[in-house]
């Protein structure tokens, strides 16, 4: 019997490996496979957003709490969605250090990045896709400015790659392939439902030579396998529907590398459109700051070296200018989302969208009182919640706060120890 359960534990390895992009989370979960559709009035969605080199503190953070709290200069920038907005302080990751080895686990809560032998864990995204990705065309979309690298991770902690081409995004989110392309990806599918048929009948086959507590193991395996096969079904579905027509131009990709807020202002265009058109209802973004000077007036140096300020104000002013464009670029975000109806209010009343950075201070490197925001998603906002104490209060409270806003029974995310106190419907 050891012999065959090692032959099978094998099968699962190969599955991994065979390019399918296909994991089995729910074998670990032991949540059902697949949530029930809520109505396009009761959509919710969510983009979380990550900016790479920390956000100067004193110009992010207001001064008081509760609703009657002072804008600081950056939230001034949004001001107008002050009413749609929650500001916290006092939030962290637990356990999760290392400076910029954090930057991979804003949305894992993984500890210890830094550490060798570190492996990453599922992203909030991807949590909430595997149970409510096949609802749409596209389950997620992991996207970012300045790299390929993303913000998503898999159940197996590995990082689906970011899509930075703004051209080759548009193509794959409204661009209708050719018959031969939709064909071949459908083989594709078909190929991948083949590979779990042959892993369920091994399944069924090892279930009657193994005892009842064995047999109930591998009852779960093979249910899992079945929902993966749904799953595969349904995007094989999906190819076979024509993409959703916009009459946004094809953007073009830039090859100024100092053209960070304008692949920003981009990138987030088009993850507003997917939005609006329910391609997707999960985005990531990781914005990338490097040593590349911005096309910014006022400002000589690369981001990442003015992080390391050594509080020179010349240096501080010129890190404000760069995170002042990045603010009214959320606020282009947080407009277009406000000012498009979603039937019973605003898409942003119907999508979280979480921005912050794993940088609590960029200059000293510190991964503690994260800067961090949500706006829209239907919470209680106009508010400063300052939640830090002795120790930072966890920032994963919040990603449970959102999943259950996405319809998912979970009381837990990572290390989580709840939902985010003081976040309340409205």
């Amino acid at each position: 019997m050891t012999q065959s359960s090692h032959s099978f534990i094998s099968r699962r390895t190969i599955l991994r490996g065979l390019g399918v992009g296909l994991t089995l989370p729910l074998l670990d979960a032991m949540t059902p496979a697949f949530a029930a559709e809520p109505s396009i009035e009761s959509t919710q969605r969510l983009i979380a957003i990550q900016t790479n080199q920390g956000i100067l503190p004193k110009y992010f953070f207001p001064t008081g709490e509760g609703r009657n709290y002072e804008a600081s200069p950056y939230l001034q920038i949004l001001d107008k969605y002050r009413d749609s907005m929650t500001v916290f302080s006092g939030v962290s990751h637990p356990e999760v250090d290392g400076g910029h080895s954090a930057e991979k686990c804003f949305l894992t809560a993984a500890p210890h990045p830094g550490m060798g032998g570190f492996r990453n864990s599922i992203s909030v995204d991807q949590y909430a896709a595997e149970r409510i990705g096949h609802l749409t065309r596209f389950p997620s979309l992991a996207l970012s400015v300045g790299t390929k690298q993303s913000l998503s991770y898999t159940q197996s902690g590995v990082q689906i790659p970011g899509e930075d081409s703004p051209s080759q995004l548009f193509r794959r989110l409204f661009v209708q392939g050719s018959q031969q392309e939709v064909e071949a990806q459908v083989a594709k599918l078909r190929s991948g439902r083949s590979i779990l048929d042959s892993v369920g009948d091994r399944a069924r086959q090892l279930s009657r030579k193994v005892g009842p507590s064995d047999r109930e193991k591998l009852d779960q395996f093979y249910s899992g396998v079945r929902d993966l096969e749904k799953r595969l079904h349904k995007s094989e579905q999906w190819e076979q529907q024509p993409k959703v027509e916009v009459s946004m131009n094809p953007p073009q990709d830039f090859k100024d590398p100092g053209a960070l807020i304008e692949r920003t202002r981009v990138i987030f265009d088009l993850a507003r459109i997917a939005i609006e058109t329910n391609s997707t209802r999960l985005i990531s973004i990781y914005i990338h700051q490097n040593d590349a000077k911005p096309n910014i007036t006022g400002v000589d140096t690369g981001t990442h070296p003015l992080t390391h300020h050594g509080n020179q104000p010349e240096k501080l002013d010129q890190l404000r200018l760069i995170e002042e464009a990045q603010f009214k670029e959320l606020a282009n975000l947080l407009g277009g989302l406000a000012s498009s109806d979603a039937g019973t209010g605003t898409l942003l009343d119907q999508t979280s969208v979480i921005y912050g950075t794993s940088l609590g201070n960029g200059n000293s490197h510190a991964n503690n009182n994260l800067p961090v925001l949500i706006a829209g998603g239907g919470f209680r906002h106009a508010q400063h919640l300052s939640l830090g104490g002795n120790h930072d209060y966890p920032l994963p409270n919040l990603f449970v706060s959102v999943l259950q806003r996405l319809g998912l029974e979970t009381d837990q995310f990572a290390t989580s120890t709840g939902t985010m106190r003081g976040l309340e419907l409205a």
